[in-house]
């Protein structure tokens, strides 16, 4: 059987799928390296909504996929930008995520850390910021889950420089109750956190986020880094303090950073490990023995489809995520909060479709090959 793919030229092209998957089991958690899966939320398809209405969740999809992740020894990173925290999904729908996939957790046994923000307003002076972030951090900490400070639109568009980042900061670590994960998104995931930090020259801007954790280092657990800059995040995971982790959200370079150097190496909290959760878990369970070559070889082959993924506009690879859960079976539609469904090019979704196939990723590669015509015959493409 094959499949009449459309290319980035208009030209279809004939693409034969794979009729076995690759074959992974689930397994338990992991011991050389602590590992997160951001995962996306499902929408209610049945929901009589706008891109404008408040996000209509289909809660029962949306747990199934965390338990999905959890079996294979994941933990899940809730509610951060991969589940569409300000591209869909707001403060109410993230609040009732948050309380919704902790208590998931507790009944299962999996890990979770859950994001952090001040998307309940859409700007402020620095004591509304500083609410919001400690309003949200009472939910996620009454969860029973762990807490990661994620970047702020708001604080990013009031702070006047550094200070003000040392400040709001030093405030929330001083009253966190747990240690927490600090997040720094670079501009390429939203544009609105340009200069995070307070400065536009990322080797200052480092030198502020250093200067936050060395004076609450008991009150940080890690950071997690999507800067896309490989040598960047190797930099600054050498320049932590003892004890803190360096949590890679690095979609391009990730099988280098978690195998690491004679220095060090990275823990991660990745969206593309949304899709690539059970090969992801497959080849940590390998370095846990010690053998990085086999890690390397079955993390390495994936990163063709992450950089395809992830390709600007970056902030829409979510999008690349939720197709990819829908052809793998893990929900029954390709809709998303916010209408974000379209936010791709039909051939940069069959470019998904065939770099994952190719990879094994789809436990029915018959399914995922029958979803992916009907997506092509909605778009006028004829077989």
């Amino acid at each position: 059987m094959t499949i009449q793919l459309p290319s980035t030229d208009g030209v279809l092209r004939t693409y034969e799928p794979r009729t076995e998957p690759l074959t992974v089991s689930p397994g338990t958690p992991f011991t050389s390296r602590t590992v997160f899966s951001a995962a996306h939320v499902v929408a209610d398809p049945y929901a009589d909504v706008s891109p404008d209405s408040p996000a209509a969740v289909d809660w029962d999809a949306t747990l199934a996929f965390r338990r999905h992740l959890w079996s294979h020894g994941l933990g899940v990173a809730e509610a951060m930008d991969t589940a569409q925290r300000g591209m869909g999904l707001d403060w109410a729908g993230a609040a009732e995520l948050i309380r919704r996939s902790a208590a998931e957790a507790r009944a299962v046994g999996g890990r979770i850390a859950c994001g952090v923000g001040t998307d309940q307003i859409a700007g402020g002076s620095l004591v509304e910021i500083r609410a919001a972030y400690e309003e949200q951090l009472a939910v996620v900490e009454e969860s029973g889950a762990q807490a990661i400070l994620m970047a702020s639109r708001a604080l990013a568009a009031a702070a006047r420089g550094p200070e003000d980042y040392l400040e709001i900061y030093g405030h929330l670590l001083r009253q966190s109750t747990e240690p927490v994960i600090l997040h720094w998104l670079g501009p390429m995931f939203d544009p609105a956190l340009a200069d995070y930090w307070g400065s536009a020259d990322l080797d200052t801007a480092t030198d502020t986020f250093l200067e936050v954790i060395a004076a609450h280092p008991d009150k940080v657990d890690g950071i997690k880094v999507s800067l896309l800059d490989a040598r960047r995040e190797t930099d600054l995971r050498r320049r932590l303090p003892r004890g803190v982790r360096c949590y890679t959200g690095d979609d391009f370079h990730y099988p280098e950073l978690i195998a690491g150097d004679d220095q060090g190496f990275s823990h991660a909290l990745l969206g593309v490990f949304d899709p690539l959760g059970p090969l992801a878990a497959q080849a940590v369970r390998v370095l846990d023995t010690g053998d990085t070559s086999g890690f390397r070889a079955l993390l390495d082959p994936t990163v063709a489809l992450s950089r395809h993924l992830f390709q600007p506009p970056t902030r829409f690879y979510k999008t690349g995520v939720v197709l990819l859960a829908w052809l793998a079976g893990h929900q029954t539609h390709f809709t998303m909060v916010g209408g974000l469904q379209s936010a791709r090019s039909l051939p940069h979704l069959a470019r998904a479709y065939e770099l994952a196939d190719g990879l094994g990723l789809f436990p029915d590669p018959k399914l995922a090959e029958e979803r992916m015509k009907t997506l092509l015959s909605l778009y006028g493409v004829i077989a």
